[in-house]
């Protein structure tokens, strides 16, 4: 890779060149990592278990390459091919079995050469691992077989188009085309669609063992209406990046090309990927189009990101949990805050796009605001950061060339005003649980109090402990969940009704995404003086008073939560007569600037 195509695809300008490259990478990494496998398993035979040698299986590869050489380079850039080989060489390496016994995994090599053969039309016979009578052959399908035991063998077999897949028991006769279901046979569907120039085709695969982030999991088949269903997400996705983000829609059907789908997760739209299976993503099912573009392009861009990492080191080796961001509720290491940086920097421009194009979209002009903000607040802070490289620091200036002048762009007062109200709600509420004050602080100010000085001592700006991955309490999601459905066209006009469907909700959060300031204070008064050490109610309160104007106690809960609540926790337990969180929070709060 160029400094220029790796400066362009910081930018968000990277092409179908750059990234045909990024797979073409990551295919000769696996060949690589193949290799390696085969070459250590062939020292100890023994670890094959029932199947055959390992020659069988370099020897059909080696015809298959012979025969159709880019069947081989498909089954190379198959993302679970990766994945498969990431797990099995840990596993070896390390000696264990894993899920099921290290046969097993090792002998999906001879399940991927079948799977190869048969794409390159060959003829052939290999025996392949069978999991709970369940025969996989990568990138085609499933065999389901009747099986005794929970892990077995089967034979594969045929010439041309005609092949088998069969144990003692019973043959299943691979369909044609193999994507299409047939007697004891599951194959990988497809989403399709087209718009205009651009052709989008993603495998909706639900059966593969090795589509799973960490370790295999069994095949979770998605009924034909759900099929159905993504298929239609999937059409008014593909036409909202195609419309609004053509460039993207030229480069993203290069470098994500399956899905892994699951279900539906209220008010969420979770994903996840993993640097081994480049071109996947695990998706659960969105409510529209929209969700599923943003979340499309989040992955696409985990995925980039994992192929140059895979060619450069942007940072020093650090596991150290200790960073903020936004879109977790517990601190990150450096690698996964990057990650989270150049993925929402993805998402903040799609949302953009959709902002400019429909000015009238509440919805995306407040998408747009709290992502360009939360993505520019999280980079700002990692860019300073000792374990990065000097190309991980170029890569950080690349992103910031371009999301940068985006935070002076106009988005309506509303939506601004609610993505900081929503980034402040998250901030404060990691801080009450993840940040520990020096408890030679706390005891201080605690002293202070009991004395009755007016105003707490210059300790308030004191530098607590490092932030601990343990949070001290729980965090609920439903506050932001409602004040995302303030801004949902579709879900507004049914905004009264809705509080009940939320889980989480209390009257507190409902008043205040209401706009109803002065009964939200009453009641999360009330809900502190009945539980006063709950985070969620210690940093609503603070949003709730903030709201109404300037207050001392809502600058201390906002900006030092874990500190109001630790002395809070010790008065209780010292003073005769104990304040409130409120009073304390005021107190505290005359030394933080507005």
């Amino acid at each position: 890779m160029s400094w220029r195509d790796f400066d362009a695809l910081a930018r968000l300008d990277g092409d179908e060149d750059m990234v045909r490259r990024l797979r073409r990478a990551e295919r000769s990494r696996r060949k690589l990592l193949l290799h390696a496998l085969m070459t250590e398993a062939a020292k100890a035979p023994e670890s094959l278990g029932p199947l055959a040698p390992l020659d069988s299986v370099w020897e059909l590869l080696a015809r298959a390459e012979a025969r159709s050489p880019r069947t081989v380079n498909r089954m190379l850039t198959n993302p679970y091919t990766g994945s498969w080989a990431g797990y099995t060489t840990r596993l070896l390496r390390n000696g264990i079995d894993g899920v099921g016994p290290l046969w097993m995994h090792l002998g999906h090599v001879h399940a991927i050469a079948a799977a190869t053969a048969i794409q390159a039309e060959l003829d052939f016979e290999i025996t392949i691992p069978v999991w709970h009578g369940n025969a996989m052959l990568p990138a085609l399908g499933m065999a389901r077989l009747p099986a005794t035991a929970p892990f077995s063998l089967a034979t594969v077999r045929g010439e041309a188009t005609r092949y088998l897949v069969s144990n003692a028991e019973t043959a299943v006769r691979l369909p044609t085309p193999f994507g299409s279901d047939g007697p004891g046979w599951w194959g990988i569907r497809k989403l399709r669609s087209r718009v205009g120039a651009h052709r989008f085709s993603l495998r909706l695969d639900d059966v593969d063992p090795y589509r799973g982030l960490y370790e295999p999991i069994p095949p979770e088949r998605l009924p034909a209406g759900d099929v159905a269903r993504w298929q239609r997400l999937a059409d008014e996705a593909c036409r909202l990046i195609a419309t609004h983000l053509p460039e993207l829609a030229g480069t993203m059907p290069v470098g994500l090309n399956s899905l892994v789908p699951k279900p539906h997760v209220l008010f969420r739209n979770p994903s996840a990927s993993t640097g081994e299976a480049f071109g996947s993503a695990v998706v659960a099912l969105p409510t529209d189009g929209a969700s599923l573009a943003a979340t499309l392009i989040h992955e696409f861009q985990h995925i980039v990101l994992g192929g140059v990492l895979h060619l450069i080191d942007l940072y020093e080796p650090d596991p150290g949990e200790r960073i903020y961001v936004p879109w977790r509720d517990d601190p990150r290491p450096l690698s996964g805050a990057l990650q989270g940086v150049y993925a929402f920097f993805g998402v903040a421009a799609f949302w953009r796009a959709l902002a400019r194009a429909d000015r009238a979209s509440r919805r995306a002009a407040f998408e747009f605001a709290y992502w360009r903000g939360q993505s520019w607040r999280t980079l700002q802070s990692l860019r300073a950061d000792a374990t990065l490289t000097a190309a991980g620091r170029r890569f950080l200036d690349g992103i910031a060339e371009r999301l940068g002048p985006w935070q002076d762009e106009a988005v309506p007062a509303g939506a601004g005003e609610l993505a900081e109200a929503v980034a402040r709600d998250h901030l404060a509420g990691w801080r009450t649980r993840h940040l520990r004050p020096d408890p030679a602080v706390v005891t201080k100010l605690a002293e202070a109090w009991r004395n009755g000085r007016p105003r707490p001592s210059a300790a308030v700006t004191a530098t607590g402990l490092p932030p601990t991955p343990v949070p001290d309490g729980s965090w609920s999601r439903a506050r932001t969940d409602l004040l995302r459905l303030t801004v949902d066209d579709a879900a507004r006009s049914a905004f009264p009704d809705v509080r009940p469907r939320v889980p989480g909700a209390t009257a507190a959060d409902f008043a205040y995404a209401r706009g109803h300031f002065a009964e939200a204070v009453e009641c999360y008064r009330g809900e502190l003086s009945a539980s006063p050490d709950r985070p969620t109610s210690l940093v609503g309160l603070g949003l709730a008073l903030a709201a109404r104007g300037p207050h001392p106690a809502a600058r201390a809960l906002l900006h030092r939560p874990e500190l109001v609540r630790a002395v809070h926790r010790q008065l209780r337990t010292t003073a005769p007569q104990p304040p409130t969180v409120e009073r304390i929070a005021a107190w505290i709060g005359q030394l933080i600037p507005e």
